[in-house]
């Protein structure tokens, strides 16, 4: 490892999730909060060894006795940049669905879904917590309870959901990992030279393999690969081209980091705005965002059975 980071060392004291057990430790270990999110991706960018074997998976069942290292650049885990992120008060307008066991959301661009390493920052978790609070009924000493199923990127926007009642969470969170929540998107591109519209119908599938491309060090950036990797599906779309620009609704049938943008950006598709995987700019109009929107969930609620589907409505950009 470079001269910059510090080694920590650890032996686990019990059998759980190697993110749990790292959310639990770091932040004691260096007397400082560290989101969630910043531990997922220290696993994920190969600075986590169990047994001396690097292990990128966040879910990773450590065993007790286990020997665990965390590699960490100091300088980057406690420095986040804090964007122009916009002002936001959740409404009862914003709530795409409510139950006592589920809410849903429609996020707007330009806000994290959870607590980053800033403090004051503002996210939509926080932001249902509080309406929650204010709306509830009767009087609460304490702050709700909102679990995160889900993350959206701070420039997406779109269906969000969060669980009010803890012992739905493995119901939901397997419905995640198994894929039976439909999660449909709608992209705006722009595309490139090498893009041959000849080879695609309006509708098409996209499956290969993915994993992270970029240095553990730089911005997380994932690739198709040939070798190792995580298998990665979508279906997409083509609604409408106009203005030099392709409208595609994308429908996730695997959950990867960054699917529909790799994908997309693969066949010389890349979204506006998404500079990380050759995005086209100079779309002054499309307020220089990641033109990405979750247009929609569909699944089973685990205690009623009854079929929900969610619709947020397509922002003007994206129409």
């Amino acid at each position: 490892m470079q001269d910059n980071f510090t080694c920590l060392k650890w032996i686990c004291n019990r059998d759980c999730k190697l993110n749990i057990f790292l959310q639990d430790t770091i932040p004691k270990e260096l007397n400082i909060n560290v989101s969630n999110s910043k531990i997922r991706r220290l696993i994920i960018s190969g600075n986590i060894k169990v047994n001396g074997v690097q292990c990128r998976l966040p879910a990773f069942i450590v065993k007790k006795g286990s020997h665990i290292e965390a590699f960490i650049d100091k300088d980057k885990l406690f420095y986040e940049k804090k964007p122009n992120d916009i002002d936001f008060v959740l409404k009862k307008d914003d709530v795409l669905f409510e139950d006592e066991y589920l809410i849903i959301v429609n996020k707007p661009a330009f806000i994290p879904t959870e607590k980053t390493i800033v403090a004051d920052r503002l996210n939509m978790h926080q932001c249902v917590v509080d309406y929650l609070y204010k709306s509830s009924p009767i009087p609460l000493r304490n702050p709700p309870y909102a679990g995160i199923m889900h993350r959206l990127d701070r420039e997406t926007s779109g269906t969000l959901l969060f669980t009010k009642k803890r012992a739905i969470n493995p119901a939901i969170h397997n419905m995640f990992e198994q894929h039976t929540i439909q999660k449909s998107y709608r992209a705006v591109c722009a595309c490139i030279k090498d893009f041959n519209a000849n080879r695609f119908n309006k509708d098409f599938i996209i499956e290969n393999y993915i994993d992270r491309i970029s240095a553990s060090s730089a911005p997380c950036k994932m690739g198709i690969v040939k070798q190792g990797g995580l298998y990665a599906c979508t279906k997409f779309h083509i609604t409408k081209i106009k203005d030099k620009l392709f409208y595609v609704d994308c429908t996730l049938l695997t959950g990867r980091t960054h699917q529909i943008r790799v994908h997309l950006s693969s066949i010389g598709l890349p979204l506006v705005g998404d500079s990380l995987y050759g995005g086209a700019k100079g779309f002054e109009q499309l307020n220089n965002r990641i033109m990405l929107h979750a247009h929609s969930l569909e699944f089973m609620h685990p205690v009623t059975n009854e079929c929900i589907k969610v619709i947020a409505p397509l922002p003007a950009l994206f129409e």
